[in-house]
């Protein structure tokens, strides 16, 4: 069966690619999430990321396997970092860029990258790998894997595993936020009260919406304060102003957006996306200073809604340490690379041996480190 090569997601009918999704598909997989990016400019052009998605049908025309795939020119965006690789074959005078990648842009969240039927998922990484050096490609990489792709990729003959560590927050239950402040250590409680407090002090209150119920004005707002995360740091954002109106237009049911007000006027917000697992915390950002106004616009509303619809987890992001003691426990995170150069391959596979000793005790510590009281973690 010939694989297809897309380079834009339009060129597929959208049915065609989420009926490979599953039931409960999460958000950053839809044909919606990923068009948009591709429509918008954010991805494709001069961004380093082409869309090269590969798609495997039957006689018949029905998608089998596909995998959401870029040809990238630069390892940014990415969140599982292999600039030292990059940079130790440029001084080696061995070319890393173009790699392909199998990924969500600009979202480090773990989901489906083997899409469809696994086994003939497993025949297009295959074709792939084995296709890297007649394409000028030097290694083809698959971040943020579920263990369906684990348990394709580990043993297979080349690939690399890498780990990482993430933070999440779990609801076990819950009936409201202060049935969550019960479970934590007095101290740790406290701490989280005072925080709220210290916010609400400053006279800022928070509204939720969905994505239907914000103008193209709120948009600029959310955007504004998305593009100022980036710009106080002297980079520029990742995302265009027109990825937020696409995405609210093709799937405005998953988008969560938290506004907090100050005297009427909006000071701040967080992008979260939904599905009927959990909730995903994206992009914040805040045009003026607050203090614990980041705490509380990213954590505790988002705990507060996921607790009030049921949802399971919370991942609030990549960043870390800070989101520890608000209850966010460790999680460890995969990815796979294969890499051709096999000098290059043998090195990384020493530096991933030390690497994984390194993230899995940073992880226990961390989760001895958890606020909950005796027995509640």
């Amino acid at each position: 069966m010939p694989i297809q090569t897309l380079s834009r997601l339009a060129e597929l009918e959208s049915a065609r690619w989420d009926t490979l999704l599953g039931p409960e598909p999460q958000p950053f997989l839809r044909h919606a999430f990923l068009s948009a990016l591709e429509d918008s400019g954010s991805v494709g052009g001069r961004s380093g990321w082409r869309a090269r998605h590969a798609l495997l049908s039957d006689d018949e025309g029905r998608a089998i396997a596909a995998l959401p795939l870029y040809r990238k020119t630069h390892s940014s965006g990415e969140y599982v970092f292999d600039w030292a690789w990059a940079d130790a074959c440029h001084r080696a005078g061995i070319e890393y860029y173009p790699k392909l990648l199998c990924a969500v842009p600009f979202s480090p969240v773990t989901g489906g990258r083997l899409l469809g039927d696994r086994e003939a998922a497993g025949r297009l990484i295959d074709t792939l790998s084995a296709g890297l050096a007649d394409q000028g490609q030097s290694s083809l990489h698959i971040n943020f894997t579920e263990p369906d792709a684990d348990a394709v990729l580990r043993g297979r003959d080349g690939w690399l595993e890498r780990i990482g560590c993430q933070f999440h927050w779990h609801n076990r239950g819950y009936r409201d936020f202060q049935d969550f402040l019960d479970g934590l250590t007095s101290r740790k409680r406290k701490q989280l009260r005072k925080e709220r407090e210290q916010v609400a002090g400053q006279g800022i209150d928070f509204e939720r919406r969905e994505g239907h119920q914000l103008s193209e004005a709120e948009w600029d707002f959310v955007y504004a304060c998305y593009a100022n995360t980036y710009h106080v740091r002297g980079q520029a954002p990742y995302l265009t102003r027109s990825f937020f109106s696409l995405l609210a237009e093709r799937m405005p049911e998953a988008i969560r957006v938290v506004l907090a007000r100050q005297g009427g006027r909006s000071v701040a917000m967080a992008f979260c996306l939904v599905d009927g697992r959990g909730l995903y915390g994206r992009y914040w950002g805040s045009l003026a200073e607050f203090d614990r106004l980041h705490f509380e616009t990213c954590f505790y509303q988002g705990i507060d809604y996921a607790i009030a619809a049921n949802l399971s987890r919370f991942d609030a992001g990549a960043q870390g340490e800070h989101k520890l003691i608000r209850g966010f426990e460790p999680v460890i995170t995969r990815s796979w690379h294969y890499l051709l150069h096999p000098g290059l391959r043998a090195a990384v596979a020493e530096f991933l041996d030390q690497e994984r000793v390194g993230v899995l005790r940073y992880a226990e510590a961390a989760r001895d480190a958890l606020p909950y009281r005796q027995g509640d973690a």
